[in-house]
């Protein structure tokens, strides 16, 4: 989970520097098609993909619904939502993550996983605003916080799903079923986008956000997510999203888009607390 939240950083950085020369629709069509093609080839010459992995479609229906619900809203609300807004909603992703592993799995969170949950949630606030108070106060939900936060609910039921559909699957198999139906339900959705671009005329950037977002932030992470989400309750898999805007720093440092203040450096020091309370064996 450390190297997926550092890897989903990364998307952030290059998907805002690619969103002038594409719809989200498009990309992320693209990205999914290129993932789900990875992910089978990795997952045949590996685990393999036996005829049981399909037992059940409807289970990948739900999953790759649920996750694709997420970014079809995750897009629409960022028309209208600034990506700080966005970001401080996705905040609020562990806590639900939470509430839905316990109604869907009597997943109980302790006191001390709480306040790791709290504790770096303060903390991915901090580095989110910049340390600046005002800046927080300033927050205004609208349209566009709400449409993202829906797309949030959504992305904190597919955690606890993921473990309570699973039938013993190898978590390549099990992605790759999950990204077909993501890429089936993203196209249907995004079609006229997609038909629209000039797909021969897109600059070097959008296809590094690309290949970048089908290979790392979308194989890579969906394995990743898959895999941990079977080992680890799923307030504690979300709660590692609090390091992201930590991570978002660092590749902005490394895009000479400068560097955080000493003050901001504060907010990641409270990530790092909550995930050192979270690492420690629950017994």
């Amino acid at each position: 989970m450390l190297v997926f939240s550092a890897l989903v950083a990364g998307s952030f950085s290059l998907g805002a520097l690619a969103m002038d020369h594409i719809t989200p629709m498009a990309l992320n069509a693209a990205r999914f098609a290129i993932a789900a093609v990875l992910v089978g080839i990795a997952a045949g010459l590996s685990t393999g993909i036996p005829r049981s992995t399909f037992n059940a479609p409807w289970r990948y229906l739900l999953l790759g619904g649920v996750f694709a619900t997420y970014f079809v809203l995750m897009f629409y609300g960022l028309k209208t939502a600034q990506p700080v807004s966005a970001a401080a909603v996705f905040t609020l992703t562990p806590i639900m993550t939470a509430f839905a592993g316990y109604i869907m799995l009597r997943q109980v969170t302790t006191r001390r996983m709480a306040l790791a949950l709290s504790i770096g949630g303060a903390g991915a606030l901090w580095v989110i605003f910049r340390a600046d108070l005002s800046a927080l106060l300033r927050f205004q939900v609208g349209q566009g916080e709400v449409i993202y936060f829906w797309g949030c609910v959504a992305h904190a039921i597919y955690i606890p799903m993921v473990r309570m559909l699973n039938r013993g699957e190898s978590a390549m198999a099990f992605t790759f079923g999950t990204l077909l139906v993501c890429f089936g339900a993203i196209t249907i959705v995004g079609w006229g986008e997609i038909v629209a671009t000039d797909w021969a005329a897109l600059p070097g950037i959008v296809w590094i956000a690309i290949i970048y977002t089908a290979v790392f932030a979308s194989a890579m992470t969906f394995v990743l997510v898959q895999y941990a989400s079977l080992r680890l309750p799923g307030a504690k898999v979300m709660a590692y999203t609090y390091l992201t805007p930590s991570w978002v720093l660092v590749w902005e440092l490394a895009l000479g888009h400068g560097a955080p203040t000493v003050w901001v450096l504060g907010g990641v020091a409270l990530t790092i607390v909550a995930l050192l309370l979270l690492l420690r064996n629950e017994h």
